[in-house]
């Protein structure tokens, strides 16, 4: 499962790098300031908590011995609110459909328990 994250982690970084151009460079031109804002948030998030992915895969196979749950569902919570956060933000500022602002929240919980119980992991460790 560690490598699972790290190539996560590896992949979610390299499209926040792809989607942070796609929008520096097209949706400059077409979206409000606004709009391009929350787009820009989505980006910030999907690679900070990419970074994290690798973090928790690095964790998982050098630092902490044996299997831990508790990484092994922050990891799965974090991949999970990036594609819920970010993804959410993405919609919403690409389309105007409102309603997708209720769900960003959910993706930042999800990032929340992923942090908490990577901070249970060495606590049990």
């Amino acid at each position: 499962m560690d490598k699972l994250f790290i190539v996560l982690g590896a992949i979610f970084s390299f499209l926040s790098v792809a989607f942070g151009a796609f929008g520096a460079h097209i949706l400059k031109e077409k979206l409000s300031e606004h709009a391009l804002s929350i787009f820009q948030t989505g980006v910030q998030y999907q690679m900070m908590h990419a970074l994290g992915l690798i973090l928790i895969g690095i964790l998982a196979s050098k630092v902490i011995n044996g299997p831990s749950q508790s990484l092994h569902w922050a990891g799965i919570l974090m991949a999970l609110g990036i594609v819920v956060f970010s993804g959410s933000l993405y919609v919403l500022s690409t389309t105007g459909i409102g309603i997708l602002g209720a769900i960003t929240p959910i993706g930042g919980v999800l990032f929340l328990i992923s942090w908490f119980l990577v901070i249970l992991a060495f606590l049990r460790a």
